[in-house]
């Protein structure tokens, strides 16, 4: 909890903190660390305390947030010169990347975490659930709501909920 206490402090003015302000805003104002920033923090928290090594969906949305959506921004500002018609904030380099980098964490993760034995499913079998899951998470991040419903919200959502479904359904078929 200690990133969360720390934009706390850092975007409510309590505390100085430029560097942090610098390193994590996009815009340089520290009231942004109580948005976005700390939605995130907050969400991957609970995310590792609630699925920590017992289900592949937590993975999926570990992934897709560090790995998918960090990507989609890093490789939407370089090369994303293509804008999504239905949403000129975003491009299409910078939805691939979502996409691309979230699915190949997550399976990356998914086959780790099945070495170790702790998920009894290999990454054959999750694959289809992990890349439609992927898709439709990448899906979301691209719509133009984000000044309605943080992706930070948005994204860790649809991921939980449709990895759960498919995750679910999977099982359900094994044990038939």
């Amino acid at each position: 909890m200690h990133w969360s206490c720390r934009l706390i402090l850092v975007g409510t003015g309590v505390v100085k903190g430029e560097g942090t302000v610098k390193a994590v805003s996009r815009g340089g104002d520290r009231q942004e660390l109580l948005r976005g920033p700390l939605f995130y923090v907050l969400i991957m928290t609970a995310v590792t305390v609630v699925f920590w090594r017992e289900s592949p969906v937590g993975m999926m949305v570990l992934s897709l947030m560090c790995g998918g959506d960090g990507l989609a921004d890093i490789i939407g500002r370089k090369f994303g010169t293509a804008k999504l018609p239905f949403n000129t904030s975003k491009s299409w380099a910078g939805s691939a990347a979502m996409f691309a980098g979230g699915a190949g964490m997550s399976l990356a993760f998914i086959a780790l975490f099945h070495a170790l034995g702790f998920f009894p499913y290999t990454v054959q079998i999750l694959l289809p659930s992990v890349l439609c899951t992927a898709l439709a998470a990448s899906a979301v991040e691209s719509l133009p709501i984000n000044q309605t419903l943080d992706d930070n919200f948005s994204v860790p959502a649809i991921t939980a909920v449709m990895g759960h479904f498919l995750v679910n359904a999977i099982h359900q078929a094994a044990t038939f």
